[in-house]
């Protein structure tokens, strides 16, 4: 009988992914549910972060934790870990012992970008069943070890502002950012109080009295901010600011207008966005973005600075300390689009430099009488009066009881209408400006002497209705769509006699704005109303539509009216004005219980252009507004 030798084999130990492809006949014996439900459970494992019914092996075989895959993931995910993705699965396909899913990832990136993109999962199947292979490219094809993924913002271009030519009001203008370097500084109290000096001197509010303590608290090489200078408000003191020991500067570029109160309670400024911005449209901005401050910047703020792009990036640390990023997803930035108004720059600095005579606010507005185009809109402060002032307009309001006491036949221009001292109404006492009294005069003279009692004595002809519709037909108190917010008045209507008689001669219930009164004084000048345009392009979507021409039999009165106050009536400073004849009206108007507290106007116009000053507290137009509107028209000669 043939002995068989007892013959040692070497034990041979395979991976457990190479055993599953070396003997899938063996795996296909086993009991197979088949990979989709670990593929179920991993896939909601994914967004869960929790990998509790999962198994995992490495592409090398190694089996692999499932605390240790969430850890990875984690890691992975980068800037998304807190933002699970929808995931949408194919069909498994099985070959053998491994299988392959396509998987959809629909990853949230903001608020409304969803970055879409397929990866691919491998299993394996070992002796307990299905596993996932675990590796980095499980998340996206391009990950390995090591990689992060990020979301890099890309800010767009911001657009400017454009005047009527559609030349740049706002455009890149250079700009000086001065500060403290702490660890240049020798004497931090002697260089804050020499600050405090210089800018004193200079007429600069940069706020220093938290210096101290913000370059205390700040790094060596910190750069500590002070403010930021136009390069005219930085030249006069440069050199002195230059000597003082620790002080740096950053020279860039910002979107502004030709000077700092250039149209600024109009057009805004732009600025670092702020919380408050920020707070009020979540995912909209990014610390360190400009955005519109005010005016028509912010309230076109999403138009002028386009739309930012992104990038989402693989990002992993260099050997020198350096990120290094591989774009996988970018959205480029879209470039924000000019807003282009009607705004004259000439016409805007001679506004703004004729404010410039008063000191109490002011606003002056200017309207191209042929088309309605605002050419200037100037305030002396940021507060936009020009357009949201809701104060009484005085006796330049006389304009419009006068076209309606024409209009309506109540009254002609040389009919006698009596300018007494007082006038009683109901028992309430009216009474002219310093007490004044003309007589029996005719109505064209109670006009440009700007008589209370004789208007007030008309009042009654005219009736509260036909004062609404007087106001009406002169623009006032319509539905206005200029684009921006802007009061269009509101007439006195339906009230007591007493009421009335305030209302007529601009008091009682009656309130204006410098824009809407402006708009009168172009309606006469015109012959019909056109609402004022201040936007171009974006057009208002909802413009008022124009008034019905005025009468010639009513207009021809009512000018010669209007420019008899210039020639021998309340404005008499404006007669020798170059360029023409102006024809207007002075208002003074009352705006609480003491008659010494009076805001003063003016309306009217000289060639194609009409005007409305307002004067906050100014007491007597012939002393604020009239020069105003004289400093004015000379300077746009």
């Amino acid at each position: 009988m043939a002995l068989r030798a007892n013959v040692r084999r070497p034990k041979i130990v395979l991976s457990l992914v190479a055993a599953s492809l070396l003997f899938p006949a063996l795996a296909a014996c086993s009991k197979d549910d088949g990979p989709e439900p670990m593929l179920d459970a991993f896939l909601a494992g994914w967004k869960s972060g929790s990998f509790a019914n999962v198994s995992f092996v490495r592409a090398s075989g190694e089996r692999v934790d499932a605390a240790a895959v969430a850890t990875e993931l984690k890691a992975l995910e980068g800037q998304f870990k807190d933002k699970p993705p929808a995931l949408a699965k194919q069909t498994p396909r099985v070959e053998d012992a491994l299988a392959f899913a396509d998987v959809a990832v629909s990853q949230p990136v903001t608020d409304k970008v969803t970055w879409n993109y397929t990866t691919s999962v491998r299993m394996t199947k070992g002796k307990d069943g299905w596993q996932v292979i675990w590796e980095p490219a499980v998340v996206h094809p391009k990950l390995t070890k090591g990689d992060e993924l990020e979301v890099r913002r890309k800010s767009a271009s911001r657009a400017g502002v454009l005047d009527g030519k559609g030349d740049e009001i706002v455009k890149p203008r250079p700009v000086t950012v001065i500060g403290v370097q702490p660890r240049d500084v020798t004497d931090l109290d002697k260089l804050v109080a020499d600050l405090a000096a210089l800018f004193k001197t200079a007429k600069i509010d940069a706020g220093t009295s938290d210096l101290a303590a913000r370059v205390k608290a700040a790094k060596p090489e910190a750069f500590v901010e002070i403010i930021t200078l136009r390069q005219e408000a930085f030249s006069p003191i440069e050199a002195d600011f230059r000597a003082l020991p620790g002080t740096v500067t950053r020279d860039e570029q910002w979107l502004l207008a030709p000077s700092r109160t250039f149209a600024r309670a109009v057009l805004g400024t732009v600025g670092p966005v702020t919380k408050e911005i920020m707070d009020s449209k979540p995912g909209a901005y990014a610390v360190g973005d400009q955005a519109g401050l005010g005016g028509l910047q912010r309230a076109y703020d999403d138009r002028l600075r386009g739309a930012p792009g992104l990038s989402v990036v693989s990002t992993r640390k260099a050997s020198d300390g350096t990120r290094q990023d591989t774009p996988l997803y970018t959205i480029e930035a879209k470039a924000g689009e000019a807003l282009k108004t009607t705004l004259d720059p000439a016409v805007q600095l001679a506004a703004e430099k004729a404010l410039g005579s008063v000191k109490q606010r002011s606003a002056m507005v200017a309207i191209r009488i042929s088309d309605g185009a605002l050419l200037a809109v100037a305030n002396s402060g940021d507060d936009n009066l020009a357009f949201t002032a809701q104060v009484p307009p005085g006796s330049t309001f006389k304009t419009v009881s006068a076209y309606g006491l024409l209009d309506a036949g109540k009254v002609t221009a040389n009919q006698v209408v009596p300018c007494p001292k007082f006038f009683t109404v109901d028992g309430r006492q009216f009474k002219n400006s310093n007490f004044m009294e003309l007589g029996s005069v005719p109505f064209h003279t109670d006009f440009a002497k700007s008589c209370n009692t004789a208007f007030a004595s008309l009042a009654p002809q005219l009736g509260p209705e036909g004062l609404a519709a007087a106001g009406s037909a002169l623009g006032l108190g319509q539905a206005w769509d200029l684009g921006y917010p802007a009061f269009s008045g509101r007439v006195s209507a339906g009230g007591s006699p007493t009421e009335l008689a305030a209302a007529v001669f601009g008091q009682g219930q009656t309130i204006v704005s410098p824009v809407a009164m402006a708009g009168v004084a172009a309606a006469v000048a015109r012959g019909q109303w056109k609402q004022p345009v201040l936007l171009l392009d974006p057009a208002p979507a909802k413009p008022a539509a124009d008034g019905p021409a005025l009468k010639q039999t009513t207009l021809d009165p009512l000018r010669a009216m209007m420019r008899e106050v210039v020639t021998v009536g309340t404005a008499t400073a404006l007669k020798d004005v170059p360029g023409g004849p102006v024809s207007g009206k002075t208002g003074t108007a009352e705006y609480d219980d003491n008659p010494a507290h009076t805001h003063a106007w003016f309306i009217g116009w000289q060639g194609d252009i009409a005007v409305a000053v307002f004067v906050e507290n100014g007491v007597k137009p012939s002393e604020t507004a009239v020069p105003v509107t004289e400093k004015f028209l000379r300077a746009i000669r």
